[in-house]
C-alpha cells in the first residue's frame, strides 16, 4: 500500500513542495528597514535630507549639512560626524563612535562662528535607534539651546 499512487482529487506532498513550477507566485523578500541599511546611505540618503527638512520646517535655514569622517572637535579621537551649520553661524556636530547608527553618540554645539562649547552624550538611554529618534532628538535639542522653535 506505500507505493500507491495519491487517489485521484488528492494533492501530493511533492505537488505543494514543488518550487519550479512557474505558476506559484513566490514573495518578494521584505525589503530592509531604513536603519538597517549601510551606514553612509542611511546618513546620507536619509538622516540628512530628513534632519535638514526638518529643521527648515521649523523657520531655520540650514546653511551647510554634510557626513564627515575625521577628528572629533574638542576631545580629539577620529568618528563619523554629521556637521551642520545653521543661520547666525550656529553649528552642531552629530558624532557618531562607528559607522553603526547604535554607536555611541556625543552631540557637539558652537554659538557665532566659535569654536564648541558644549559636548554632551547623545541618545545614551535608547534601546533602539530609529530615523524618527534621531531626528526628534537633534530638534529637542537644538530647541533646548534656543536655536530653534518659539522660546
Amino acid at each position: 500500500m506505500d507505493n500507491q499512487a495519491s487517489p485521484k482529487g488528492s494533492i501530493d506532498k511533492k505537488e505543494l513542495n514543488n518550487t519550479d513550477d512557474p505558476s506559484i507566485a513566490k514573495k518578494p523578500p521584505k525589503p530592509p528597514k531604513v536603519e538597517e541599511k549601510p551606514f553612509n546611505e542611511f546618513i546620507n540618503n536619509h538622516f540628512i535630507p530628513g534632519l535638514k527638512k526638518a529643521i527648515q520646517d521649523k523657520g531655520i535655514q540650514v546653511t551647510e549639512i554634510k557626513l564627515l569622517d575625521g577628528d572629533r572637535p574638542v576631545v580629539g579621537g577620529n568618528c563619523w560626524m554629521v556637521f551642520c551649520e545653521l543661520t547666525e553661524q550656529r553649528r552642531f556636530w552629530l558624532c557618531f563612535d562607528t559607522d553603526k547608527i547604535t554607536s555611541e553618540k556625543t552631540i557637539l554645539l558652537a554659538e557665532s562662528n566659535t569654536k564648541p562649547s558644549i559636548l554632551e552624550s547623545f541618545l545614551i538611554d535608547e534601546k533602539k535607534t530609529t530615523l524618527a529618534l534621531l531626528i526628534s532628538r537633534v530638534l529637542q535639542r537644538l530647541n533646548g539651546q534656543k536655536w530653534i522653535g518659539a522660546n
